[in-house]
């Protein structure tokens, strides 16, 4: 099939359902960078997200029996509601499965969207459950099956994302900033500037746990279900096609740590009120690990997805004062005596620096007891003082910044069972 043209036919099928949203330049970022930044604003679609291009084209792609007979789908997030928002508008009916865990607010989002012409199903404990289950029913009762990236006529919807920035942009663009999931987005987009502006450089983002890098060649075709606010552990295998074409197309692929896109995307709300998922955000906080490169270029940073989960908002702020280093969490190991919290206080920490939870865990040792704390700086380098004076007091402690283990409970304070789960 030859995917460019499928996108030019793509974006006929979507004018008049899809709007063309806006390229513009951000000059809080442009100033930062020293660079042209454009933001592509996917996030003003009517659901909020690119997906809506591909499912559209796809599902209107079905012939007339097809439609009849209905589609299935399963999705945790955006996907559901573009499929939602497609079946209200072309009046198809649709079964959306999307897994046992997702919060309560998705559904109801979904639900409005696609309102009597659409089943939402609760199933499975993971996306690759729900999806599963979903395609079996598929298959069962003979409906088309609207996979959320691993599909032609979906690869070529997302790719008019492609076209329509070069048509806004009235400069050269030396780079483009996208996000990888399965990569429908990113192999669309890849192909019309490959075809079209053969010297834009095109770097794909994703996090140090998404199993998107397989596009690198650096992971197999699965992966553990790790606990993230960016990805939510959704995807676990990745389009064989969308990797193909990925690899041949994409200049590099840059991985975000998780705290980097939560701090993002809060400083995204707080300076420019532009209030989108963290997965959203993923080609903005790409641009510092490449400040060097793009001084005095062009750059377009895609960025989409307004489906954000309330219940995950402490442990976003969590996440990003971690990545910050104004917060840390440390089992210390305390002598059993009396007053020695005090002596840590006075002692060890500085002015500006507080305990704000202690807890004691589980321990069989006499002598020694461990302790849980969470320390809040005022500056990230007060950590080394407080390292130095550990070690001067030959006071023993485990760091548990980076350990997932700290986000398997929807943390904001650490309740006693996620405690006496780390000892």
């Amino acid at each position: 099939m030859d995917l460019l043209k499928e996108i030019k036919l793509a974006r006929r099928e979507l004018f008049g359902v899809v709007k063309p949203t806006p390229l513009i330049e951000n000059l809080n970022l442009s100033r930062q960078f020293g660079a042209t930044i454009l933001l592509k604003r996917e996030d003003q679609q009517v659901v909020h997200s690119f997906k809506i291009r591909g499912v559209y084209n796809k599902i209107n792609s079905l012939t007339t029996a097809e439609k009849e007979v209905g589609i299935v789908c399963a999705s945790d997030g955006n996907h559901a509601q573009a499929v939602a928002y497609c079946c209200e508008l072309l009046k198809i009916k649709g079964k959306i499965y999307m897994p046992k865990n997702t919060p309560k607010q998705k559904l109801e989002q979904v639900q409005q969207l696609g309102k009597n012409y659409i089943r939402v199903i609760n199933a499975g404990n993971s996306f690759e459950e729900a999806n599963a289950i979903a395609v079996g029913d598929a298959s069962i009762h003979r409906k088309s099956f609207i996979h959320p990236f691993d599909d032609l006529k979906i690869i070529a919807g997302q790719g008019t994302v492609g076209l329509e920035v070069l048509e806004e942009c009235t400069k050269n663009i030396d780079y483009v900033f996208v996000p990888l999931e399965g990569g429908g987005l990113a192999a669309g987009l890849s192909i019309i500037f490959k075809h079209l502006s053969p010297n834009t450089k095109i770097i794909g983002v994703t996090t140090q746990d998404n199993p998107s890098l397989e596009i690198l060649n650096e992971s197999a075709n699965t992966c553990n279900n790790v606990d993230s606010v960016v990805h939510n552990g959704a995807i676990k295998k990745v389009s064989n096609l969308n990797s193909e074409i990925c690899q041949k197309n994409l200049n590099a692929v840059v991985k975000i740590q998780e705290g980097k896109v939560c701090s993002t995307m809060l400083q995204l709300f707080t300076s420019e009120d532009i209030n989108i998922e963290p997965a959203g955000v993923l080609s903005i906080a790409a641009l510092d690990y490449y400040a060097d490169e793009i001084k005095d270029k062009n750059v377009v940073c895609i960025i989409s997805g307004g489906l954000k989960n309330i219940e995950k908002e402490a442990e976003i702020r969590e996440r990003s004062l971690l990545f910050e280093g104004l917060v840390h969490y440390l089992i210390i190991e305390f002598p059993q005596r009396t007053g020695v919290l005090k002596v840590f206080i006075n002692e060890v920490l500085g002015p500006d620096d507080e305990v704000t939870y202690f807890q004691y865990l589980k321990n069989n040792n006499s002598i020694i007891e461990s302790v849980l704390v969470r320390l809040e700086l005022k500056n990230r380098n007060n950590i080394l003082a407080i390292k130095a004076n550990m070690l001067r007091k030959k006071i023993e402690y485990q760091n548990l910044d980076d350990s997932n283990d700290l986000f398997r409970s929807n943390i904001s304070l650490i309740n006693n069972a996620f405690a006496k789960e780390l000892v």
